[in-house]
């Protein structure tokens, strides 16, 4: 995690060991989004804007 950009996780809460060690980092993070671990591809960049908890695909990585 301390290499992360960001968080998206699919599980958990405000409290929850990932949202308290993003905000350790500094680092965004949307918690709860029930698919973004399947959603997600390594390579693609996206857009997290934890307050609102928006996870944006600004580009697809290409086939793996």
């Amino acid at each position: 995690m301390t290499v992360a950009g960001t968080l998206v996780i699919d599980i958990g809460g405000m409290a929850s060991h990932g949202a308290v060690i993003a905000r350790e980092l500094g680092v965004p993070c949307v918690i709860g989004t029930h698919s973004g671990t399947r959603d997600l591809r390594d390579g693609d960049t996206v857009r997290v804007d934890g307050s609102s908890g928006v996870v944006e695909v600004l580009h697809r990585a290409g086939p793996g």
